[in-house]
This record gives structure tokens, sequence and C-alpha cells, in this order.
């Protein structure tokens, strides 16, 4: 079992060749982790190898905790190696958590391949098990921060062709205590 590679990165269209001593590991990666990858520098990635009869394929994770919720997503029933991959490309692993966890069926739907039953289904089965911050036992049930799907000012901004990542950043560095109309046009501006 390959648990994670080391080597240079080389980006390609269908996701990232990792150069190890001379041998080219095709992985699959996320948007977020391909932003971060830098072409021609050397990556630590962890990997999950999905074997089946028709092939086998390996999907990169700079951060082990993605890889965990990646698999924790396989673990749903319906749900591909695709279609986790899908639902982690709306956002970053603590977003993504964040909308299981708050049951917000509206943004994994945004994920490419993924319908209003399979983003229940992945609500219904992970929301207890996604959220829970390291070292907290069961009945503390502190979740990570997420998008605010209750912020009305987050909601405004999507409407208004933002995706629900992008507002978020737009109003983390303004004082939530102003009104919801000056938050966003502040976000505007900004």
């Amino acid at each position: 079992m390959i648990a994670s590679l080391r080597g240079i990165v080389e980006k390609s269209l269908n996701g990232i060749v990792l150069d190890i001593g001379g041998v080219g590991y095709g992985l699959a990666v996320t948007s977020e982790d391909f932003g971060k990858l830098a072409d021609g520098k050397e990556a630590k990635l962890y990997v999950h190898e999905h074997i089946r009869e028709q092939g086998y394929d390996l999907f990169g994770f700079t951060l082990p905790d993605t890889k965990k919720l990646f698999e924790q997503l396989l673990g749903v029933k319906n749900v591909g190696p695709r279609v986790a991959m899908a639902v982690l490309d709306i956002g970053s692993a603590a977003q993504v958590r964040g909308a299981i966890a708050s049951g917000d069926v509206k943004l994994l739907q945004g994920a490419k391949g993924v319908g209003k039953r399979a983003a229940e289904q992945i609500v219904v089965e992970l929301r207890d098990k996604v959220g829970l911050v390291a070292g907290a036992s069961a009945e503390d049930l502190v979740y990570r921060p997420g998008i605010n799907t209750q912020d009305e000012a987050v909601e405004a901004l999507v409407a208004l062709g933002y995706s629900p990542q992008d507002a978020t950043v737009a109003l983390q560095k303004i004082d939530p205590a102003l009104s919801t109309e000056e938050r966003i046009k502040l976000a505007l501006k900004g």
C-alpha cells in the first residue's frame, strides 16, 4: 500500500505527475491542492489508492486531514472517488466539513455530479463523523468552522455571483457587528 509519496511536481491537465527517482506517478488532486503545488518543486502527498478491475488510480492530498475526509466520503453509499473529489472541490476540507455538519445540502449540490439525493445522503451518513475536532469527545460535538450558511451577508454575496468560499473570505476581515448591508458594501469594495 502506498501511504505517501515525495517527489518533484509536474502539473498536467488531468492532475499532477510526481517524479520520484525517474518514475512518474499520476495523481488526481483537489483544485485547492493543485493551486498550492508548484511546478518543478518538491512536494509530499498523502495517497489514497483506488484499485478496481478496470484500473488503478492514485489520489493525492497535501494534508492527511483532507485524505481522511475523502475516505469518509467514499464510505457513503453511491459515492465513488470522482464524486468525492468533486465534493472536495467546492471548498477547503474545513468548509466541506462545515457544510456537512450544518446540513448545507445546497452547497454540496454545487459539486459536479452531486444531486439533491446524493447530497442528503452525504449529510445523513457523515454529519456526526466529520466535524469533531481531534481530541474532542463525542459528547462535546465541537465543530470546526466552515461556511456560515446562516449569514445573510454570505447569502447575498452568493446571490451576486460569488462562490460560497469567496464570499466567506471576502467577509472574514469585516467586523461582524456591522449591519448586513454595511458588511456587503465593504466586501464588494474590498
